[in-house]
């Protein structure tokens, strides 16, 4: 092994029915290192990290850790927990009945009689150590999703893990949130443990890592120091193609002026729902795409799902094309023209074990209703529609959507709302944990929609996104609207000073 490596793959191949999943792959993981694995979503990432850790088998190719005479044969996550190898995933796997101390332990007390006492203690002492403000009594649905992860790595690291794997673990997390975890991962870094962190976000990669390995398609592009890898050479090689300025994405979309003469496609007024939002005042016309920024917590997303009735609507009038409508359950919304993709694709959107093609047809089928049912050819014809249209990577219309990747599964939802030809379509993150590429081409799908004629809402928690293609931001803070900008207002700054300062250019 290379010296101060703890863990390094080699020649590492995975194969499923007609894909090629991993191909030859090499990574090198050294002690007190935090490494990212980059790619777009079907890179690779996530496979090589169930390979690693037992959840599949590999086809070929060799798993050695310091400290072991041969090549290790991985099994099942409990054998790589054995070796020193512990994962966090996204999606927390803990109890949240169970307080912090009992997270930390299940599974592994011995003997028949546990002492309570004890094992508070000994969380205690876990959780300082890591610098973890949290009670070992407190129930961990009590916590936040940041203190969460950091309960699930405290487990990790009292369990004596080598090689720690972060799996998207920033995403659900605000910036002050993201900053404590980071803390918590330089003080593992500083005692030894080699650190796999698997993100999308770009900034947090330069600011905590020390190396890059990049996959494409299955194979390794190289592994590169921070230093070595500039922001823009990083997207070239995730791409596998020079990237064109993002700033430029726009294009004469930027600039968005409303026919005065016509009456908006939607408005409301006072509109609010049962989501403990204040009531707002919300326009949006032809062709124009427009968004909600704030941070985390804001009332962004329980704004558009008022609009969209998936909350229970409590006030307020609303308007499609001047007129008044009634909307008070989703069913409405969609028969008015309205398109809604949740920022939860996996709660809200896929149906994991339906196929793309039952995926993509169940907005239309709901709108046309259960008497009416679609045939299974024109299902065909339209999945296929837009699996051309949107350049989905899937083997067939058959496939079980929750084979494909997360950028893949989002545009079957895309895919899924444009098939109902609405007037108004409401995107909620929509680029949330999938790859730069993809994001890409979602902007630029919203911005050619826009100048189709479609109306667009746009929400994203990435600041540089909404500007690249918003023309308008309403600015959301403590669940109410706290201004208004447009034109030459559209700024970082001004967002963010807009959020701090409250009222101005007041929208409330």
């Amino acid at each position: 092994m290379k010296e101060n490596a703890v863990l390094e793959l080699r020649n590492i191949c995975k194969s499923f029915p007609g894909v090629k999943a991993l191909q030859n792959v090499d990574f090198t993981l050294c002690e007190g290192e935090i490494h990212a694995l980059m790619g777009e979503n079907g890179a690779g990432k996530s496979t090589l990290i169930k390979v690693l850790t037992g959840v599949y088998p590999k086809d070929s190719g060799t798993i050695t850790m310091k400290g072991f005479d041969k090549p290790l044969n991985i099994k099942s996550p409990q054998d790589a927990q054995n070796v020193g190898i512990s994962t966090v995933y996204q999606e927390i796997s803990l109890c949240p009945n169970l307080s912090v101390a009992e997270n930390i332990y299940i599974g592994r007390q011995k003997g028949s009689v546990l002492s309570w006492k004890k094992m508070n203690e000994e969380a205690q002492k876990v959780l300082d150590s890591l610098g973890i403000a949290v009670k070992p009594t407190q129930q961990l649905a009590s916590c936040s999703i940041a203190v969460q992860q950091m309960v699930a790595i405290a487990r990790a690291v009292d369990m004596q893990c080598k090689v720690l794997i972060l799996d998207e673990p920033t995403s659900s997390l605000d910036e002050n949130e993201v900053e404590k975890l980071f803390v918590l991962m330089r003080n593992l870094k500083a005692r030894g443990v080699g650190i796999i962190f698997v993100t999308h976000f770009l900034d947090q990669v330069y600011e905590v890592c020390d190396k890059i390995t990049v996959l494409r398609d299955g194979t390794l592009v190289g592994e590169y120091t921070i230093s070595e890898l500039p922001r823009v050479q990083l997207v070239s090689k995730m791409l596998g193609k020079e990237l064109d300025d993002l700033s430029d994405i726009k294009g004469d979309a930027a600039v968005f002026v409303a026919d005065e003469n016509v009456p908006p496609v939607f408005e409301a007024k006072g509109l609010y729902s049962d989501a403990d939002i204040k009531p707002i005042d919300f326009t949006i016309h032809k062709g124009e795409v427009n968004g909600f920024a704030g941070l985390l917590g804001s009332g962004r997303s329980e704004c558009v799902r008022a609009i969209f009735a998936a909350d229970k609507v409590l006030g307020g009038e609303v308007k499609m094309h001047g007129k008044p409508v009634k909307i008070t359950k989703p069913i409405d919304a969609m028969k008015n023209g309205i398109a809604y993709l949740s920022e939860d694709r996996k709660r809200d959107g896929i149906v994991g074990d339906l196929s793309v093609r039952d995926n993509i047809i169940l907005a239309m089928q709901v709108k046309e209703g259960l008497f009416k049912p679609i045939s299974k050819a024109k299902a065909t014809e339209y999945a296929n529609k837009y699996i051309e249209l949107l350049d989905i990577k899937t083997a067939s219309v058959n496939t079980p959507i929750k084979s494909l990747s997360g950028g893949n599964q989002q545009k079957v939802l895309l895919g899924r709302w444009l098939l109902t030809n609405p007037e108004y379509l409401i995107l909620d993150e929509p680029t949330r944990g999938i790859d730069v590429g993809t994001k890409v081409d979602i902007q630029k799908l919203v911005l050619k929609l826009a100048s189709e004629g479609m109306s667009v809402t746009f929400i994203s928690s990435e600041t540089d996104e909404m500007l690249r293609t918003c023309s308008r931001l309403v600015v959301m803070r403590d669940r109410k609207a706290v201004g208004e900008l447009s034109g030459e207002e559209l700024s970082q700054n001004m967002i963010m000073n807009t959020i701090a300062g409250g009222e101005a250019n007041g929208t409330d």
